[in-house]
């Protein structure tokens, strides 16, 4: 059996991070810097977290930016320091990140950007506007296929070991906004819905990434349910979808802020001709795969059979940890970076890093179940194709 892949440091140096967005009062901010520094290949060097002076102040200072310096906007701050960076990532609330990205794209930095992409299909499309006209760089952070027994999972389904997919169950569930015990209120922008509801680009869009990450399958036909059960009316907060993918493969997805007992109940279990495989986010490092003859079989990181796709960072029998699953993605985009930077005209995202066209595919099927859910019907779902993979 191979041994697991340790993280190299393949870079000369490490690439050299700025930040707009992401403050210490934000929800993913601190997440974004412990992930991008766990291996060396990045060196958070600037920023501007947020356009109240003492929140940015007080981001440099526990992320220990040094000659940190303030600025009016981030505009100003793109202005000044574009040279003496490698890549920016895009943290402001989602409906920002259009003009955030375009004007970055334009100014000639590779971009990473936060999930969603965008709050909508327009500005996504406008994201792809300028893509074509810059032929820049531009990730989006689907963290969850960061972990490596979603890898061991998607490499013996691409193996045949399932057979022919026929279905795909995945949910993901939460009580934030139902648990009468929670302190605070959700940000603002949180409890707005726009053309695609937010709990959708919250939630929803991981379920389409690991969905099209296992199987290879795209999005055909979507029918939506949605339904406000939690004491924030006027919003989505809990949704159903069922997907007609590709290759005669179906998929249901639950997503939800209003489930008592639930705080992150990511679950994805998969099933062909030949088995099942199953895994659970929050038992991280086992993957429950089923044969034919119902026999199941539990793997951890000590038993996978596609070993050298194992990150390790300590040995099995010591979890994963959710940072460790995203540092593995920002390992990832670093890497690709590095060959974008030596060979843009030729350039491919590998396997586990994804762009515009991934991003949009999953804000387009988003869309359309929000309008197949206001019409009561299937709608059919057109793929854009686009060399920004």
């Amino acid at each position: 059996m191979n041994v697991s892949v340790s993280i190299q440091q393949t870079l000369a140096k490490p690439l050299k991070l700025g930040v707009i967005g992401g403050g210490v009062n934000s929800a993913v901010g601190y997440a974004h810097y412990v992930a991008s520094q766990l291996d060396n290949k990045w060196q958070m060097v600037s920023g501007f977290f947020s356009r109240d002076p003492q929140t940015n102040l007080k981001t440099a200072q526990a992320w220990h930016i040094a000659d940190f310096k303030p600025y009016e906007g981030w505009r100003d701050y793109v202005s000044v320091e574009k040279a003496n960076l490698d890549a920016i990532v895009v943290l402001t609330p989602t409906p920002m990140h259009a003009e955030v990205v375009c004007e970055l794209l334009k100014q000639n930095i590779p971009v990473i950007c936060e999930k969603a992409l965008t709050a909508s299909l327009e500005d996504s499309l406008k994201i792809k506007h300028t893509l074509d006209e810059t032929q820049g760089f531009l990730a989006v952070t689907f963290n969850y296929s960061g972990y490596s027994m979603v890898r061991e999972m998607r490499q013996r389904i691409f193996d045949g070991e399932l057979g022919k997919l026929s279905q795909i169950q995945i949910e993901m569930q939460s009580d934030a906004f139902i648990n009468k015990a929670a302190t605070g209120k959700p940000q603002a922008w949180r409890l707005k819905d726009g053309s695609i509801p937010m709990i959708l680009l919250d939630l929803a869009v991981h379920l389409h990434h690991l969905v099209h990450y296992v199987s290879g399958q795209h999005p055909r036909k979507v029918l939506g349910d949605f339904h406000n059960f939690s004491r924030y009316s006027g919003i989505v907060d809990d949704a159903y979808l069922w997907v007609d993918y590709t290759d005669s493969m179906r998929a249901a997805y639950w997503v939800s802020k209003a489930a008592y007992g639930h705080k992150n109940g990511l679950r994805i279990r998969v099933f062909g001709d030949n088995g099942s495989a199953e895994w659970f986010q929050e038992v991280p490092d086992q993957l429950m795969v089923s044969n034919a003859d119902s026999i199941m079989m539990h793997y951890n990181r000590g038993t996978a059979i596609n070993q050298d796709r194992i990150v390790e960072r300590f040995k099995p029998g010591h979890p994963t940890g959710f940072i460790e699953a995203f540092a593995n993605l920002y390992s990832d985009i670093a890497d690709n970076l590095a060959r974008y930077q030596q060979t843009p005209a030729q350039f491919e995202f590998d396997e586990n890093v994804f762009g515009w066209a991934h991003a949009h595919e999953g804000l387009n099927l988003l869309h359309k179940a929000t309008l197949s859910n206001a019409q009561g019907c299937w709608l059919d779902i057109e793929r854009q194709d686009s060399k920004h993979d």
